[in-house]
């Protein structure tokens, strides 16, 4: 099994407690402050899924809790989700 990336943020600025930087995975490179969708047993709840692909939210990142996601829909289909 190849070895991941690690995942990194790198600050661009900063004012007192707020930052503005750039958020890398093994997936691509995301701005932040960023909107971060927080989806549940594999769905985000409140927001239709073509809302989720327009350009106009601009969701860069769904967060997914892993558990959940093992549990329903299973394996099987987020293996073909991720792939």
């Amino acid at each position: 099994m190849a070895k991941l990336p690690p995942t990194k943020f790198h600050i661009q600025a900063q004012s007192g407690e707020a930052r503005a930087g750039v958020l890398t995975t093994r997936r691509g490179q995301i701005e932040t402050p960023v909107f971060m969708p927080v989806g549940t047993a594999g769905t985000v709840k409140g927001i239709r899924f073509e809302e989720l692909e327009s350009a106009d939210l601009d969701a860069r990142i769904i967060l997914g809790n892993t558990y959940h996601l093992y549990l329903r829909p299973g394996l099987e289909v987020m293996d073909l989700v991720v792939g």
